[in-house]
Parts: C-alpha cells; structure tokens; sequence
C-alpha cells in the first residue's frame, strides 16, 4: 500500500533536506568561525536513526552504517589526538560515513582529501597575498588568513558529502 502523499512529500523533503543542509550549514560555521557546534553532529545521528528505517534500510544496513560511523569517529579521534584535524572535524567525518555507510566510505575519503589538499594550497596562496584592511575587520576572514589558527577542514568534508550523497540509498530511496 502506497504512503499518504502527504507522508511522502515529508520523507522526501527529509531526505533531501536534512542531511545536505545540516552537512553543509556546518562546512559554513566552520570557515565562518572554525567550529562545528556539537548539536549539528547529534542532530544529524538521531535524524539518521529516524529516517533510515522510513528509507527502507533493514537492521543489517543500519548497523553497517553505524558501524562505519563509529570506524570513523575512533579514526577522527585518532588524528585529532594527533593534532592533524580538530574535534569538530573528526564527528563531522564521522556523520558524513554514519550517512555514506562502507558502500561511499572510500569516495568520501578520497574526495574529502582532495579537497582538503585543495583548500590547503588556496589557503596558503590566501596567506602570502595583500588585502585591504577592511577585510581583516571581519573576524571570519582574520582567523582564515593567520596561520595559527589553522584550517576549516569541515568545508572539504561537507563539499566531499555533498558530492557523494546523490550517489546513496537516500536518493534512491525516494525513487
């Protein structure tokens, strides 16, 4: 039997919304202010939890996924313990693969790296060049441009998710 339209149209609208907008609004907090706030990684697991079922996903799938959401968050851990991406980075990477699953983990991985190298070398060129003082009284561009503070990896990753997820069970879930 068919779900109500209206039912439908919400699913859909979830599964196109949710992760893509919460994957990317937190790819912006972190060039904007070099965070990604806790509650973007706790929302998306529970709106994973909820949907995946709705999405047709049987136990095994969901605890495949969760089970490359949690390789991934022990990974992040490990580089973040290192000092080579910050926490926020690392539960980011770790949504992204609870999202993804092992059946996108390589993708995911390879292109958040490209991009990482990518947004690294535009950082550096960024750093050696000349801007008008004004630009530096936006604090998002100061911390962007000084070295220390390092670089806002969230953006890579939720570029390399944004890339892959049309490629899921969610979006084939919705056909």
């Amino acid at each position: 039997m068919p779900a109500e339209p209206g039912v439908s149209f919400l699913f859909e609208l979830a599964i196109l919304g949710i992760f893509p907008g919460a994957i990317a609004f937190a790819g912006a907090m972190d060039l904007f202010t070099m965070t990604i706030p806790n509650k973007i990684s706790l929302a998306l697991v529970a709106a994973f939890l909820v949907l995946a079922p709705i999405a047709g996903l049987g136990w095994s799938e969901v605890g495949m996924h969760l089970a490359a959401g949690i390789l991934i968050l022990l990974i992040g851990f490990a580089m973040f313990a290192f000092g080579w991406i910050g926490g926020g980075d690392a539960k980011m990477f770790a949504v992204g693969a609870l999202w993804l699953g092992f059946d996108h983990l390589l993708d995911f991985t390879i292109y958040a790296t490209l991009l990482g190298g990518l947004l690294a070398i535009i950082l550096l060129i960024m750093r050696r060049m000349v801007f008008p003082v004004w630009l530096f009284r936006q604090d998002w561009f100061g911390r962007l441009y000084h070295q220390e503070t390092g670089m806002p990896y969230g953006v890579a990753l939720a570029a390399a998710a944004l890339i892959i997820y049309p490629q899921t069970l969610w979006i084939a879930s919705l056909y």
